[in-house]
C-alpha cells in the first residue's frame, strides 16, 4: 500500500474521487508492470495496433502526430500519474506516438486488467474517465492558444498550465518547477520556430514575470503572469474530490 499511497496517479486522482482502501489495492495491482523506456526512443509508434495502455511513473513524456513532411506537432506532454495510450487501446490503433524526454518508468495496463477494474469498482472508472476528460480539456485549451493567442501569451500559458499540473502531483510549487523541455519541444508544441521561442522568453524574463533556464521555471510575479496569459485554472478541475 505504501508505494501506491505516494503515487503520482494516486495524487491526481485524488483531486476527484476520494479512494477507498480497496480501490487503492486496485491501483496498486495495476502497477505491477514497470518498465523502463530510455528518451529519445517511442515506446508507442502512430499507427501501432494492439499495444498496452502505460501509467507514467517517474519521467516526461511528449504525445506527437508526424506530418507528411516529416515534421511534427506535440499534441501535449505527459507527466508522472499520467496515462499513455489509453484511447488507443480501447479503440485498437495509436492515432499519434509518445516519446520519452527523459529516461521514464511506466507501468504497462493491459486492457482486459484495466476493464476488469473498471467493472468491479465503478468509482474508479469514473476517476479515470475525469483524468481522461481533464486531457481533452487541456488538449481543447491548447488550441484555442495555437488559433487565438500571440506567442507569448502562448507561452506563459503552456508554462502555467505545467505548472498547475506539477503542483497537483507534488512536483511543483507557486514560485517554479523543474522543466526538462528543450526550445525545440516548446516549438513543436506552441507551433513556433526555436529562434521564436527563444526570443519569446527573452520578452517574458526582461519583463520580469518567468524565466526557463538550464531547466527551471521560475515565476517572478506568478500573478501578473497569470493576469497577462489569461490563465483561468478552472478547466484542469483540481479543486477537490467530487465524490466521497
Amino acid at each position: 500500500m505504501n508505494t501506491i499511497e505516494t503515487s503520482p496517479l494516486k495524487r491526481k486522482l485524488s483531486a476527484f474521487v476520494a479512494l477507498s482502501v480497496d480501490e487503492l489495492v486496485v491501483l496498486e495491482r495495476l502497477h505491477q508492470r514497470r518498465r523502463t523506456f530510455v528518451a529519445g526512443r517511442d515506446l508507442v509508434h502512430q499507427g501501432q495496433s494492439r499495444q498496452a495502455a502505460y501509467i507514467l511513473v517517474s519521467g516526461w513524456v511528449c504525445s506527437y502526430k508526424t506530418q507528411s513532411d516529416g515534421t511534427r506537432q506535440i499534441v501535449d506532454v505527459q507527466i508522472p500519474g499520467d496515462f499513455l495510450g489509453l484511447r488507443s487501446v480501447l479503440l485498437r490503433t495509436s492515432d499519434h506516438s509518445f516519446e520519452p524526454i527523459t529516461d521514464i518508468q511506466a507501468v504497462e495496463v493491459h486492457a482486459n486488467d484495466l476493464l476488469d477494474a473498471f467493472a468491479r469498482f465503478p468509482r474508479l472508472a469514473a476517476a479515470v474517465l475525469w483524468a481522461a476528460s481533464r486531457d481533452e480539456a487541456m488538449v481543447v485549451e491548447h488550441l484555442v492558444g495555437l488559433g487565438r493567442r500571440d506567442a507569448d501569451g502562448r507561452m506563459a500559458h503552456f508554462l502555467l498550465e505545467l505548472g498547475s499540473r506539477l503542483a497537483l502531483i507534488g512536483m511543483g510549487s507557486q514560485s517554479g518547477y523543474d522543466c526538462p523541455l528543450t526550445q525545440y519541444h516548446l516549438a513543436d508544441a506552441l507551433g513556433l520556430s526555436a529562434v521564436h521561442v527563444n526570443r519569446v522568453l527573452r520578452q517574458l524574463r526582461e519583463s520580469g514575470l518567468v524565466t526557463f533556464r538550464n531547466g527551471k521555471v521560475t515565476f517572478h510575479d506568478r500573478d501578473r503572469l497569470v493576469e497577462f496569459a489569461g490563465f483561468d485554472p478552472e478547466y484542469l478541475d483540481q479543486n477537490g474530490p467530487l465524490l466521497k
